[in-house]
């Protein structure tokens, strides 16, 4: 089943993070104010909690005044999440892991890793389920219990990433201060402090596909992930892209990750699974979402082998293609979506890949008199 969540109640969870929610060790920002929570990286505790708490972009209901242009331009920018097979499955896999090693101190808990191509909606899947167990952890203390702690850590690894950039990758997230002089294990060791003291119960570590255990530094980075999945009392997930291609599982270290971590492949979505159409309904779910006064219901299931043809499959192709076509009807006038909007947009460079070549006017051959 595939359908779009709106999210409208999350406002209610909490708001925008406070001085008296910081947890220990985050430091605030110089000038005091909060930057507006689509400008703020979810790669920090302040702009991961403005994510989870502003509440999701949502299709006008019934009857609702008609919003302006400014408004569906700015509203088909940020556009829906739909709920994917995927994000189910995870939301499952984390809620049952997170129950398994609740209590669980001498080792390791039990983690998951997230896999599957370029623009599978993988990171989208990620940041989802790491919102609704910030929100859920909100709700079950309530505001004013869960002040000053942080229930997710959502942390990238960064290009060619040591153990030192990766632990301060960590100790950035949650503001821990970082002086030059101070070495990996000083890092280290303030990160595990902070994150127990601040309760953390989910890290979400992105573009693990970066790691490569094979090379010295690759293998320290490894080693640290170890440490820390063993140091802080929280369940980790991770997701990149093909990991099970990558050095990732290779040799002992790559043993050690997946003798620990369930696999969920985010693959991209077929046009046909058996009976179903898992495809054609995430179509129908995204043009269900559409405010656009002109737009026909049913043109684009109507196109869906062709939508898949054209982004392979690819919930982030699709989603840029719609979201796209939706703002170039908004600006031309038309207010809505055909085949021949779709045709005159240049989606990323993967689906274009895909479906170019294989649709590129043949050149007629002129005779001479």
């Amino acid at each position: 089943m595939v359908n779009a969540s709106p999210g409208t109640n999350d406002a209610a969870a909490g708001g925008s993070p406070s001085a008296a929610d910081r947890p220990p060790g985050a430091a605030a920002s110089a000038d005091g104010d909060a930057p507006d929570a689509q400008q703020q990286s979810v790669t920090t505790w302040d702009g991961f909690q403005a994510f989870a708490t502003t509440p999701m972009a949502a299709p006008p209901p019934p009857g609702a005044p008609p919003r302006s242009l400014a408004e569906r331009l700015a509203y088909h920018s940020r556009f829906v999440t739909v709920r994917t097979p995927a994000i189910d499955t995870l939301a499952k896999n984390v809620r049952t892991l997170m129950i398994l090693g609740r209590h669980q101190t001498v080792t390791a808990r039990p983690s998951l890793i997230v896999t599957g191509p370029a623009g599978a909606g993988k990171t989208t899947a990620l940041l989802q389920v790491g919102r609704a167990c910030h929100l859920a952890h909100t709700r079950r203390h309530g505001p004013t219990a869960a002040a000053g702690q942080v229930p997710v850590a959502y942390v990238l690894v960064p290009p060619a990433a040591s153990a030192k950039t990766l632990a301060t990758e960590f100790a950035r997230y949650l503001g821990i201060p970082v002086a030059a002089g101070m070495s990996q294990a000083q890092i280290t060791n303030s990160v595990c402090h902070t994150y127990t003291t601040a309760g953390v119960q989910l890290v979400m570590i992105d573009e693990v596909h970066r790691l490569n255990p094979r090379t010295t530094s690759g293998a320290q980075t490894a080693d640290l992930l170890k440490d820390l999945t063993e140091r802080i009392g929280a369940t980790f997930v991770y997701a990149g892209i093909d990991v099970t291609t990558t050095p990732l599982f290779t040799g002992v270290r790559g043993a050690q990750l997946a003798g620990r971590a369930s696999l969920i492949d985010c693959a991209a979505f077929p046009a046909r699974l058996g009976d179903s159409e898992p495809f054609r309904d995430l179509v129908k779910a995204m043009e269900s979402a559409l405010d656009l006064r002109h737009h026909r219901p049913g043109t684009l299931p109507q196109l869906a082998p062709y939508l898949h043809e054209r982004t392979a499959g690819r919930i982030g192709s699709l989603a840029r293609l719609i979201r796209q076509a939706a703002i170039t009807a908004l600006i031309d006038g038309t207010e809505r979506i055909t085949k021949t909007t779709l045709e005159a947009i240049r989606l990323d460079h993967l689906a274009e890949q895909h479906y170019r070549p294989h649709h590129r006017p043949r050149n007629r051959s002129t005779s001479t008199p």
